[in-house]
């Protein structure tokens, strides 16, 4: 998420209460998590496992909850809590704005774009030329379309990401304020689910087209020109390069990358990076002929201990 102005130090210190390290003046540009962290972000870390990365990130300023040495060229925010104070900035610069109405008065929608009844459209979004938006579809705000988009009903685009942090009193969620943005020539289903991301964007490239009762998790990164199927759910922080096919009702972990043109077979478990330009299923995932194979190979097993009887 990029700040609207760029802020100093001290004055970002200030709105979460928390001591710094750093010309007081340093400029802070914006804040995103470590995955999409920019020049001039504020990245939060909490676990000493991540300390090394967060600090050689490309973050500028890092929130963190020990006093260790400020890297050279950076900024530090000490904080006793960063999941909670990085909560607070996001509340802050992206606070959530009550709407009374169904389409927004801050929301643009371009010509030629129909709109059918019982849509919710939300502050802030951008809706291109051409598209068609069927009903009881629901676009949070700062929700991005493009032109020649198709929604069928019952979608959601830019509810909350699934992020939690446990606690001794139960799970504390991490606010989302980033975005989703649909690019030109997209088509997506009925009853689809697309989370906006925490900081950054969930983003589906061009020309995709996504079947019904998808999900797609927070910070996905989906590629143009690729087929979802039904029932196929995609966690957060995935990258699926272009014109993948994936069949329905596969699932996938989080933080991975399936390669352009990969096609990922019907109920397959993609628990790990696979290469693109291969067919793959089963769970775990591998290559569809090897794991054919296998199968395969265990028919016979009941053939093979009759032999040795």
């Amino acid at each position: 998420m990029k700040f609207q102005k760029a802020y100093t130090l001290k004055e970002i210190a200030s709105i979460i209460g928390c001591e710094y390290v750093g010309n007081a003046n340093f400029p802070i540009l914006g804040m995103n998590e470590i995955h999409v962290v920019e020049f001039g972000d504020i990245v939060f870390v909490d676990h000493p496992k991540y300390y090394d990365k967060a600090l050689n990130s490309a973050a500028s300023i890092v929130l963190i909850n020990k006093n260790v040495a400020c890297p050279e060229g950076k900024a530090l925010l000490i904080s006793e809590d960063p999941f909670r104070d990085f909560n607070k900035l996001t509340n802050y610069f992206r606070p959530f704005q009550f709407s009374n109405v169904s389409i927004a008065t801050s929301a643009l929608i371009g010509e030629g774009t129909v709109i059918q009844p019982n849509t919710f459209i939300g502050n802030h979004v951008f809706i291109g030329k051409n598209c068609l938006i069927h009903s009881n579809v629901s676009i949070y705000d700062y929700t991005i379309i493009g032109d020649n988009v198709i929604i069928h009903a019952g979608t959601i685009l830019g509810a909350d990401a699934f992020y939690y942090k446990k606690r001794p009193e139960g799970y504390d969620q991490l606010l989302s304020g980033g975005r989703v943005v649909i690019k030109d020539n997209v088509g997506i289903g009925a009853l689809c689910t697309i989370d906006k991301g925490v900081t950054g964007d969930t983003t589906i490239g061009e020309g995709t087209k996504i079947d019904n009762q998808v999900h797609v998790g927070h910070d996905t990164v989906i590629g143009k020109k690729c087929l979802i199927a039904s029932q196929t759910g995609i966690a957060g922080c995935v990258v699926i390069e272009d014109e993948v096919t994936i069949w329905g009702q596969v699932g996938t972990t989080s933080g991975i990358t399936i390669g352009a043109k990969a096609i990922i077979l019907g109920q397959t478990g993609v628990t790990k990076s696979v290469e693109g330009g291969k067919s793959y299923f089963g769970t775990p995932i591998e290559e569809s002929r090897e794991k054919l194979k296998q199968l395969a190979n265990i028919k016979k097993i009941p053939e093979i201990l009759n032999k040795l009887k």
